[in-house]
């Protein structure tokens, strides 16, 4: 007769890899959200503890790139040493293409409550489209 193990509940290698050891590239990520409304996209930034001084947004070549700053480094020994640290510092970005149309006159942005708005019309590309080639095969 053969017995197979019972599965719990937990896993250690579960546990162990959503240790922040692990994921602390997942920190950096911007979390967004992007709505379609009729005439526009809204793009909504998650960025805690963030100053609105310390984000940059710029359009080139039909990318909307945000980039995102933070620094709250403690220098003073005095203040104690970390024991656990799970707060981002450093820099992120993150790009979106809204294409070739949309200018930087043409982009709205509020940053509230640390939440970064970014309001982009919608503009219709004006490109001709290619008809489709087709490589042989021997």
């Amino acid at each position: 007769m053969m017995m197979i193990p019972r599965r719990h509940d937990f896993d250690l290698w579960d546990d162990m890899f959503r240790d922040p050891f692990f994921t602390e590239g997942e920190s950096k990520l911007m979390k967004t959200d992007i709505k379609e409304k009729k005439d526009k996209y809204l793009i909504d930034i998650d960025l805690p503890g963030y100053d609105k001084e310390g984000i940059k947004i710029e359009i080139q070549d039909g990318y909307l790139t945000v980039h995102a700053k933070v620094n709250k480094e403690e220098n003073d020994e005095e203040k104690g040493k970390f024991v656990r640290k799970e707060r981002y510092t450093g820099e992120c970005s993150r790009s979106f293409y809204v294409g070739d149309a949309v200018k930087e006159e043409d982009i709205k942005a509020k940053f509230k409550n640390g939440t970064l708005t970014i309001e982009v019309p919608k503009k219709e590309e004006h490109k001709e489209l290619e008809e489709k080639k087709y490589i042989p095969i021997e």
